[in-house]
């Protein structure tokens, strides 16, 4: 399947999500910055990429044309010859990339039918080798694959939407750790969020073998989880549990499903993946509780407003008051101390 490389400045922007599948509904096998795997240098994976990549599709913005790492990008396609330009917002290519024809996506609702997509996707056609009356949707994945829905909140309160977020992106994140396993990435499967789409249809569209879904109810000191792994081509479920814990179990449930997933798949873990599962950055419930509300925070608050970075900082500070340990809560903690600091 020929590959697309994407590369834009910000991980959950729509419009960059909204090209990116497109080109995967078309037929190609498209990777994005926000799939980097867990256990891999950042570095190493996009050399990696970029250097295999039939074409590279280089969305540009505001934003986009100030980030080293999207011009370092489009330079090392631009000198193999695989560069694609697009503007998201009307911004002109920086220099040199100014030269070079770029397709203007400003107003681009979706539609395969409008011209400036038309452009673009001519070109991919022709940089990946593509006879336009061969392209088609991708078929049933035959290898193991999975796209992991965003969970349910069943809590009846909006504001715990957080903690089934954040255990959806922590499955996700597990599930990425199994070398053996294609995991698609948490902004493409969270553009479900809210929605019940055919599986069938779901699995065709991403080239997944499996998909998991669920739901979360959490109240005072108790949690419900209930997950199913289905299968794409049949739609019939492979595998169900329902959980019934107090909160504290919160990690051992987490394990259980990604365990089960496993056993289900009939995958054997390597030893260091086993361990990276299980490794959850701190034992303690009620900080990872905060941290999840802090990354809900940071993911879904206004880049730039002091606010957010503050708001960020009061939670994550409470965490590692909990675990003074816990390394995922230092490090988003000192993300949002930086943004304040250079922003």
């Amino acid at each position: 399947m020929p590959s697309v490389f994407v590369s834009y400045a910000r991980a959950n922007d729509p419009q960059a999500t909204q090209v990116a599948d497109a080109l995967r509904s078309a037929g190609f096998q498209v990777w994005r910055d926000d799939q980097l795997p867990a256990h891999r240098s950042y570095s190493d994976v996009i050399q990696e990429r970029l250097e295999t990549a039939d074409a590279v599709v280089v969305l540009w913005s505001a934003e986009s044309a100030k980030s080293d790492w999207v011009r370092s990008e489009a330079d090392a396609a631009r000198a193999r010859g695989t560069l694609i330009q697009a503007t998201l917002d009307g911004s002109k290519p920086p220099m040199p990339f100014e030269q070079i024809h770029c397709a203007i996506l400003t107003d681009w609702d979706g539609s395969k039918e409008e011209p400036q997509w038309l452009k673009l996707h001519e070109s991919v056609l022709a940089l990946t080798g593509v006879e336009e009356n061969e392209e088609e949707a991708p078929a049933f994945a035959t290898t193991l694959s999975i796209i992991v829905l965003p969970f349910t909140n069943m809590s009846g309160d909006a504001e715990q939407e957080y903690f089934s977020d954040g255990i959806s992106e922590d499955i996700t994140t597990d599930l990425s750790k199994i070398s053996s396993l294609e995991v698609i990435a948490r902004n493409t499967a969270f553009a479900f969020k809210g929605k019940s789409p055919d599986v069938a249809e779901l699995a065709r569209k991403f080239g997944v073998s499996h998909v998991l879904e669920g739901s979360v109810r959490k109240s005072g000191n108790r949690v419900r989880i209930t997950a199913q792994l289905i299968d794409g081509r049949r739609g019939g479920h492979i595998w169900a549990e329902r959980y019934d814990r107090d909160l504290t179990d919160i990690f051992e449930i987490q394990d259980e499903i990604s365990e089960a997933i496993v056993d289900a798949l009939k995958i054997k873990l390597l030893p260091t993946e086993r361990m990276q599962i299980e490794d959850r950055g701190t034992s303690d419930a009620a900080a990872y509780d905060l941290y999840l509300l802090a990354r809900q925070i940071w993911i879904t608050g206004n880049h730039g407003d002091r606010r957010r970075e503050e708001r960020v900082i009061q939670i994550c500070e409470q965490a590692v008051r909990l675990d003074p340990d816990y390394p995922e809560a230092w490090a988003l903690m000192a993300i949002a101390q930086s943004n304040l600091r250079y922003g």
